[in-house]
């Protein structure tokens, strides 16, 4: 008997796909943009952090990994270390002139004229001038969201990486552009992040055809 809790799909010849039913818990656009000011408010620090966290799919420990030669101001790109088999990939850092919350090189210029020159080759760290770990990362996390206010169950920092798999489906960004923003090797670890409604399929569904007819 077939597992309800599972959902077979088949995009292409070969195995189906299999993406376990369940709704990720992410961030809302103006949700996400309320969790940034919270963070800038803080420290240009957390604020940095979290932008990177976000527009990169980075975990916890991945952001905390960071080395200062990783990012390329002058080239405004950032080299993505990813930890559990993911792809070792570099990205363009985005300056977004429209909305200054979503400006990575002015958080990362902003924190790096703080940041204390202390010898660490690791580009975020804490108040006594050693490495950030995950463990504090997501103290802060918590506490930052909490003033953001989110709810609870969105004071994790993986809400991040969930949520910017959304927001690219939201903004018809293709499978093949979400795998690649997430570092993803296995076209599975990226399907897992991505749900479509009944509406939304229809939707799709019906600007297909009338572009082919």
């Amino acid at each position: 008997m077939a597992n309800p809790a599972v959902i077979p799909i088949s995009i292409h010849k070969g195995h189906p796909i299999r993406i376990k039913r369940g709704r990720m818990t992410i961030l809302s656009p103006q949700e996400m943009l309320s969790l940034l000011k919270a963070a800038r408010k803080q420290s240009t620090r957390d604020w940095a952090m979290i932008l990177l966290a976000y527009r990169h799919g980075l975990r916890a420990s991945e952001v905390c990994g960071i080395k200062l030669a990783d990012i390329d101001l002058k080239t405004s790109s950032i080299s993505i270390r990813r930890l559990k088999g993911s792809l070792h990939t570099i990205q363009p850092l985005y300056q977004h002139r429209g909305q200054p919350l979503l400006d990575e090189t002015a958080a990362l210029r902003a924190w790096l004229r703080k940041r204390l020159a202390d010898g660490s080759d690791y580009l975020f760290t804490s108040q006594k001038g050693g490495k950030l770990d995950r463990t504090q990362f997501f103290r802060n996390f918590q506490t930052i969201a909490e003033s953001a206010g989110l709810s609870v169950e969105k004071r994790h920092p993986h809400v991040l990486k969930h949520s910017l798999a959304s927001h690219l489906v939201a903004g018809n960004a293709n499978l093949a552009l979400v795998r690649q923003a997430l570092g993803h090797r296995s076209i599975n670890s990226t399907m897992q992040y991505i749900g479509t409604s009944d509406s939304q399929a229809a939707e799709a569904l019906q600007k297909a055809l009338m572009s082919l007819f």
